[in-house]
């Protein structure tokens, strides 16, 4: 049966979600209009896009579409009424929307808790089934309690950005089975999950996915929860069978230089273990800076407060032996704070417009 469980209280029925909402943080506001709208049978719902690469837009999700995104990760995983889910992601946005749908359509029990840096410090029970994003797994593995509640976890997915490199290999390290989502909110959560190896990321439809490629090679999309029309992605993928992909990259995001077309997500993932042995914790990423000469010139740009111009040196010359001739960056620049969307992820061309 539906129920979720905040702090030391359980909630049912609409009247439960509509008592005491004045007295409720933000998130559990959010989470408790959004059930109440839910049960009392409303059909459609509008939500903002996450906005990581352009103006966050807001677009109207139908009840049916979600219903059958809940049912689709079902499938892919067989849980069941029995199934425990904890939602601590910020039911603003799809992601957090979609785990408390997923309980309400498997008519089980969810937990709401703050969506922090470390949720499973603050969650009361061991769940089966989580959501995070790179930087809740990744601090879920440095305290000794959390990391003791996620190994217990049955089923551990990861979105909202790829998952760093480092992170990847704490998973593996400590045996930790976790996916990587693919999705939109145009395609109401995710449309496909790779599980996390040692190895390259091979995305698996969910049950009734549709997948192709157009003349780009980037993906279209069609399913019965991202609606009746195909969605055209800008996705760059090597579509491995009908219902098997990896990822390359974003077609927008492609850097021509001197004639040569560079992924810099491809790049990132390469040198990830080398920028964090010269600046730890520290984000960055490629992108292309017009050039006369090139058209666009590789850059690399790092999240540092106080850059060290000898290590900058230092790190280029380390990178050499890394990347290819034509991948390594022509110039390393330093900003103190990247621009990010409202989701936290690198708003990449808005940031490369404050060199």
């Amino acid at each position: 049966m539906f129920q979720l469980r905040f702090q030391d209280q359980t909630f049912l029925t609409p009247s439960d979600f509509r008592k005491k909402e004045s007295d409720l943080p933000d998130f559990a506001k959010s989470s408790f209009a959004f059930c109440a709208s839910w049960l009392t049978g409303n059909q459609t719902f509008e939500q903002l896009t996450s906005g990581s690469t352009g103006i966050p837009k807001k677009i109207s999700l139908d009840r049916d579409q979600m219903t059958e995104s809940a049912k689709a990760t079902q499938g892919f995983f067989k849980t069941d009424e029995h199934t425990k889910l904890l939602c601590c992601l910020n039911p603003e946005y799809i992601a957090g929307k979609m785990m408390l749908v997923r309980a309400m359509v498997w008519n089980c029990e969810i937990e709401l808790v703050e969506p922090n840096s470390n949720p499973l410090l603050k969650c009361f029970q061991i769940p089966d089934f989580v959501a995070m994003v790179p930087l809740q797994a990744a601090n879920s593995l440095i305290e000794n309690k959390s990391l003791l509640t996620l190994l217990k976890i049955n089923y551990l997915i990861i979105g909202g950005a790829p998952v760093p490199e480092k992170l990847k290999r704490e998973l593996v390290k400590n045996k930790i089975l976790a996916y990587q989502t693919y999705g939109m909110t145009e395609t109401v959560s995710h449309i496909a999950l790779a599980s996390i190896t040692s190895k390259s990321l091979v995305y698996h439809t969910l049950p009734g996915v549709r997948i192709g490629i157009d003349e780009r090679q980037a993906l279209w999309v069609e399913s019965p929860m991202s609606g009746s029309n195909p969605i055209q992605t800008n996705d760059h993928i090597e579509l491995l069978s009908a219902r098997t992909f990896r990822w390359l990259g974003r077609v927008d995001f492609v850097i021509n230089s001197g004639g040569v077309k560079i992924h810099p997500e491809l790049l990132e993932q390469k040198i990830a273990a080398v920028i964090d042995e010269f600046y730890p914790s520290s984000d960055f990423f490629f992108t292309g800076i017009k050039d006369e000469k090139l058209g666009e010139k590789l850059c690399l740009l790092v999240e540092l407060k106080n850059p060290d111009l000898d290590s900058a040196r230092e790190l280029k010359n380390r990178l050499e032996p890394v990347l290819s001739r034509f991948e390594n960056p022509k110039e390393i620049f330093f900003v103190e704070k990247f621009v990010r969307t409202p989701t936290g992820k690198i708003n990449r061309l808005q940031t490369a417009k404050c060199l």
